[in-house]
């Protein structure tokens, strides 16, 4: 592929030897042509960007909340940057305390808010190890998380608190004190001292730390600021290790990105907290928003009045998984098909103008400003007035989502990709690149990029249209996975990090994301899914010989492919009075729902997540076979080949599934 309008090459590529698979040319993004950006002055820790910026910006805004006046939520009140500082020196000193020191491992666990951020900042002063838990984890998770990271500390939400309760006693080896971020009553403390384990409401901790004075320790760039545990796939969660020195270089990079593209952050930006700290998409942003002394406001926790604290809040950026943005696509097209036939043949001919002007190359702003001001305006009203860019990142936006938003929001919609263990940030679409919908753009200006070519499942790093594993180098790569060194060096192989995702490039140098080299995706809610787990236990269903279980991230739920048993599926047949030879039996859709049925009670029976039950089920009376090239001669399925053959059924069943 000739040299990419948004890449440089920095290596040359490398053929197939020894075994191991072709390697593709390396690239870095153009952004990064004369070297990655140098490490921002003064900052040797994530403590360091705090510090700095209260230093900065004492009196700026920086987190918010809603306020309740009369049971109603109110206009959002803030706590300044000296503010949030004064009460992180207190918290700090309240774990020294109670001797609490650096390399202790602390805990939180609750849905964003100020006193979130107030406890990371303190663990981040005295250089503890940040451990967050989501805030929908159980009683399971939250008890391997807590014994495997070997937390010390807690903060956690009040109303998690019974859940915590559940992991003891085997958590009480570890944990000797919890904070809660509101209050305590009395028959939680008598439980929690009956174990043996301190607790403390919010108040009650911070006195902790008046008038008391500790020295803050030295931190250094390679010390771990946090472990964050990824989802457990097919196995326990892994803790994955992330120094100051990842998450600064990440800010670096994300920063040249920003100044390149006119769209650097200031003080006056505003960011919605909603999607969970816990998440390294959201600590990285937030953590830049706190660089710039910009505003942070945190959401009410509900989904339902989150685009009423969105009109309150007014952000100028917006963060968002698919899922979120595909209900405001939902929302607008609905009220859209509602509207009178004048009403949609004007927003038809608006959005066909400027689409069109986009698609010539002009500005999203300049694409059509009167249509802007006369239809559009409604729906950038609708994400407050102030939304300049919107960034979509944790699984891919379906493409005509994206195109819609484009022309619609009034603001740059941007996708982004990156894993925990590339500290988020790794690629991102460019503003005003139309060209770029469906990809994840170039790489951010501080890795090394490249695509190692994975030969059984034909995918080629060398070939005219490059396609590989991607695979990425650079400082904001994580240190290892805690206490998994094994985990760890089956994906760091010679300073690279092997992602497992199947990449492709585009012409002007954007990527496209395609396939997963592991059979394991991810849901359009951010469930992961081990196909082939799942494909052993609803294999024990009598009634069905084989079966391939499908999903991706465009999803919520799952679909299958399955050949019957023959002789079961006829005996149930003449059993229910249904009559038929076996090719009608597998199209009559009572035969469907008995199989559907049989599936759910082995889902049940092995106790299955709701996300894992299969929700449409197609029955092929002829069996997988090498003649289509849906199976290996030792009988492997070939997903590609499966999912090509079966395209149309697949597209089918998703349909009628969702019918009301």
């Amino acid at each position: 592929m000739s040299q990419m309008k948004y890449l440089i090459e920095v290596e040359k590529p490398k053929p197939a030897i020894d075994g191991r698979p072709s390697i593709g040319p390396v690239y870095r993004s153009i952004f990064a042509k004369d070297g990655f950006p140098p490490p921002i002055q003064g900052l040797d820790s994530c403590w360091d960007i705090f510090r700095l910026s209260v230093e900065r910006n004492p009196d700026n805004r920086m987190l918010g909340r809603r306020e309740t006046v009369n049971g109603k939520a109110g206009k959002y009140v803030w706590l300044t940057y000296k503010e949030v500082y004064d009460t992180v020196v207190k918290v700090g000193n309240s774990l020294r305390t109670r001797g609490f020191e650096q390399g202790a491992k602390c805990g939180i666990y609750g849905a964003n808010c100020s006193e979130w951020i107030i406890s990371m900042e303190a663990c981040n002063a005295h250089g503890l190890y940040c451990v967050p838990l989501y805030d929908t984890l159980g009683a399971g998770a939250v008890e391997f998380i807590i014994c495997h990271s070997e937390i010390s500390v807690a903060f956690v939400e009040e109303k998690k608190l019974p859940e915590v309760l559940k992991t003891f006693p085997s958590t009480t080896k570890y944990l000797k004190t919890i904070v809660s971020f509101g209050k305590v009553t009395p028959n939680l403390r008598e439980e929690f001292e009956k174990h043996g384990v301190e607790i403390f409401s919010w108040d009650e901790f911070s006195l902790l730390g008046e008038n008391q004075h500790f020295d803050l320790p030295v931190k250094k760039k390679s010390d771990i600021s946090t472990i964050m545990y990824t989802s457990g796939t097919t196995g326990d969660p892994k803790g994955v290790m992330i120094s100051n020195k990842s998450i600064i270089s990440l800010i670096a990079g994300v920063q040249r990105l920003l100044e390149n593209v006119n769209e650097e952050l200031s003080p006056k930006d505003v960011y919605l907290s909603y999607l969970p700290l816990a998440h390294i998409f959201d600590r990285v942003i937030e953590e830049l928003f706190i660089l710039h002394g910009a505003s942070i406001g945190f959401w009410r926790g509900d989904v339902k009045l989150i685009i009423e604290d969105i009109g309150e809040l007014k952000p100028s950026i917006f963060c968002a998984v698919p899922r979120v943005l595909d209900r405001i696509y939902a929302g607008l097209t609905q009220r859209l098909d509602q509207g009178g036939l004048l009403k949609r043949t004007l927003f038809n001919i608006a959005y066909s103008r400027k689409y069109g002007n986009m698609q010539k190359g002009h500005k999203h702003s300049e694409a059509s400003p009167i249509c802007d001001r006369f239809v559009f305006n409604k729906v950038k009203e609708g994400l407050g007035g102030n939304v300049r860019l919107i960034l979509s990142g944790a699984a891919p936006l379906a493409t005509h989502v994206e195109a819609f938003l484009r022309v619609v929001a009034c603001a740059h919609v941007l996708q982004g990709y990156g894993l925990t263990e590339t500290c988020a940030g790794t690629f991102v679409s460019l503003p005003n690149e139309l060209s770029m919908l469906g990809t994840v753009g170039p790489p951010v200006p501080n890795v090394d990029v490249c695509l190692e070519s994975v030969p059984e499942m034909g995918y080629d790093a060398l070939s005219t249209t490059p396609r590989g594993e991607i695979c990425v180098r650079g400082d904001p790569l994580f240190s290892g996975y805690y206490k998994r060194d094994d985990l760890t060096n089956e994906v760091m192989i010679d300073g690279w990090f092997h992602t497992g995702d199947i990449g492709e490039w585009q012409s002007d140098g954007s990527l496209k994301i395609i396939d997963r080299k592991k059979n394991i995706f991810k849901l359009s809610q951010g469930e992961y899914v081990a196909v082939e787990n799942l494909e052993n236990i609803y294999g024990l269903v009598s009634s069905i010989d084989m079966i391939w279980v499908y999903g991706n991230s465009f999803e919520s739920f799952l679909v299958a492919v399955a050949n019957p048993n023959k002789l079961a599926l006829e005996r149930w047949a003449n059993e229910n009075g249904i009559e038929g030879d076996f090719d009608s039996l597998c199209e009559d859709k009572r035969a469907k729902d008995y199989l559907l049925g049989e599936l759910n009670k082995i889902a049940k029976e092995k106790k299955l997540k709701g996300f894992e039950f299969i929700k449409a089920i197609h029955l092929d009376p002829l069996p997988f076979d090498m003649e289509r090239d849906l199976i290996t001669p030792t009988y492997k399925k070939k997903r590609p080949q499966l999912l090509k053959y079966y395209q149309s059924v697949i597209d089918s069943m998703y349909n009628n599934a969702k019918k009301p």
